[in-house]
């Protein structure tokens, strides 16, 4: 995990994790933990009473991000779920890809082909993983909040700069809560809820419907603000202005999804506010998947960090490298020698997405294989695989990778690309304060990069909004928007846009429109007696 000077791991960096994780005592989060505290205040009081014991607090909800436990890749602490299976990314991931027309996985694992045919119940495992990961990233962030209000550092001596910089980690440990209230609010709408704030361990959380709850993120992102650093002038892989910013206008682009209403004028103020806070597109598309792409990247505004040595585990960018590659395809390529798992490729939806899907006009479509069409899920060789993704450097090297396997190439949360095209959807939809030709100039911006050239440019005829879904396809595919993109559009259930075995048939069947939304887990629901089931399940 790159997020300190150099912006590599240093050798020190797993045990200032692990030791991050024991000092809170957690064995491992089921469902119903969600109001948990440290059962020995002495732990506490040792780990939060210097300076330095907060920023190793705050080091541990972000390693929460890429790391399954505090004993590496052969632990979890999710309760019940592999470790193999307990990554955040690959759980969000599996949930916003495999569940749509970008993705398809070969492998017969218990859940995963009910999440290829849309077909999924209250007791997938990877629905409950990412479940229970997201509160127990929460809980991580309600316990540092805990221990780092102005009492508590009063208490402890900590004073001036030092508490200042305590009151900005307060400030992005909200934001990390916030975004895992955004991923349980778009999966599963009506979430259980609490905060630093309610009493502990007296009673279980308590649900808070879907529009509530988005009321609470926007609140919570922009009272944080002042206290956040400013776009661009944090530490690599820590949120700041822009990363609120960012959050903020998805949010909004979604507004109508998740309460009723329209706010694409919001949106457009908010991915405005990024675009004027200094990133810049990578001058490349592809250099912004590989693993120096913590380096000379204007473009990235957050991401998730990997190191391949020293902070490994099986899901993240090691998942993405090898599940979409065989042995047919030469690992090596790919900086993971000793890798390539043969699960996750295409659907034809995707390809078909692109003027030529081997990318000699749009660079973004990068494909292998010959077969497009997807007509066995359990078939690797149906449906071309991506090959986006590599473990190796934009100058041909490959990083240091345990047993040839692990990744330390980042992921990116939010990016440039996407405020972009929130702006032009957003504009596209009605949205005030933006207008056609501004929107226009940003994505002939993504196009050149794509095509090299100006050989794809559009007019602003083009830019309607059915545009806009196609285009976050090709700029966007298998980065995990998907699910939620169909949504909006109203396509992920209805029967006019289809996908090879979507609904459980082979051509592919329109869903319930409950399935909009995923279902609480079974095991919550009965440990915690205070929840109703999602509609349908």
């Amino acid at each position: 995990m790159k997020f300190l000077k150099n912006r590599k791991m240093k050798p020190s960096y797993k045990n200032i994790i692990a030791l991050a994780f024991v000092a809170l005592a957690f064995q491992g989060c089921k469902e119903e933990d969600l109001n948990v505290f440290p059962t020995n205040d002495i732990i506490a009081s040792q780990v939060y009473s210097t300076p330095a014991g907060y920023k190793q607090e705050l080091v541990k909800l972000y390693a929460s991000y890429g790391l399954t436990s505090p004993s590496g890749s052969d632990g979890s602490d999710i309760g019940g779920l592999n470790s193999g299976f307990a990554d955040f990314l690959r759980l969000f991931w599996s949930s916003q890809e495999l569940t749509t027309d970008e993705a398809i996985c070969a492998w017969n694992d218990t859940g995963i082909p009910d999440l290829n045919q849309s077909l999924w119940t209250a007791d997938n495992q990877f629905l409950r993983g990412l479940y229970s990961r997201s509160l127990l990233q929460i809980t991580f962030c309600n316990e540092f909040l805990r221990e780092s209000t102005d009492a508590k550092l009063g208490a402890r001596g900590i004073s001036g700069a030092d508490a200042d910089n305590v009151r900005n980690y307060r400030a992005e440990a909200r934001f990390l809560r916030a975004y895992q209230y955004w991923v349980l609010m778009d999966a599963f709408g009506n979430p259980p809820f609490v905060t630093e704030d309610d009493n502990i361990g007296k009673t279980p959380p308590k649900q808070i419907k879907r529009a509530e709850l988005f009321s609470y993120i926007e609140s919570e992102l922009k009272a944080i603000e002042p206290d956040l650093k400013d776009a661009r002038s944090n530490e690599y892989g820590r949120a700041d202005k822009g990363a609120a910013w960012a959050l903020l206008a998805r949010l909004y682009l979604n507004a109508k999804v998740y309460t009723g209403a329209e706010k694409n004028t919001e949106a457009i103020t908010y991915a405005s506010k990024v675009i004027g806070a200094g990133y810049e597109l990578k001058s490349n598309y592809k250099d912004l998947f590989l693993a120096d792409n913590d380096q000379n990247n204007k473009e990235t505004i957050l991401s998730i960090n990997y190191d391949g040595e020293k902070g490994t585990n099986y899901g993240g960018t090691t998942f993405l490298i090898n599940a979409g590659i065989n042995a047919d395809m030469n690992p090596a390529s790919f900086g993971v020698p000793s890798g390539g798992w043969g699960g996750n490729r295409t659907r034809q939806n995707l390809p078909g997405l692109f003027p030529d899907p081997n990318g000699t006009q749009d660079k973004r479509g990068v494909f292998f294989g010959s077969k497009a069409t997807v007509e066995e899920m359990s078939t690797f060789t149906d449906g071309l695989r991506v090959t986006k993704f590599k473990n190796v450097t934009s100058t041909g090297q490959t990083p240091p990778s345990l047993n040839g396997t692990f990744s330390s190439l980042d992921f990116p949360i939010f990016r440039l690309a996407e405020q972009y095209l929130i702006y032009g959807e957003a504009v596209a939809r009605g949205g005030s304060g933006g207008d056609a030709g501004t929107a226009l100039s940003y994505i002939n911006k993504l196009r050149e990069r794509a095509y090299g050239n100006t050989s794809g440019n559009l007019t602003t005829a083009d830019l309607t909004v059915d545009f806009y879904l196609n285009e976050r396809g090709r700029e966007l595919y298998w980065e995990g928007f998907r699910r939620t993109d169909l949504i909006r559009y109203g396509k992920f259930t209805s029967g006019t846009y289809l996908w090879p075995f979507k609904g459980g048939t082979k051509a592919g069947t329109a869903l319930p429109d409950y399935r909009n939304l995923f279902p609480i887990p079974s095991a919550d629901l009965i440990a915690n007696t205070n929840l109703t089931q999602n509609t349908g399940y």
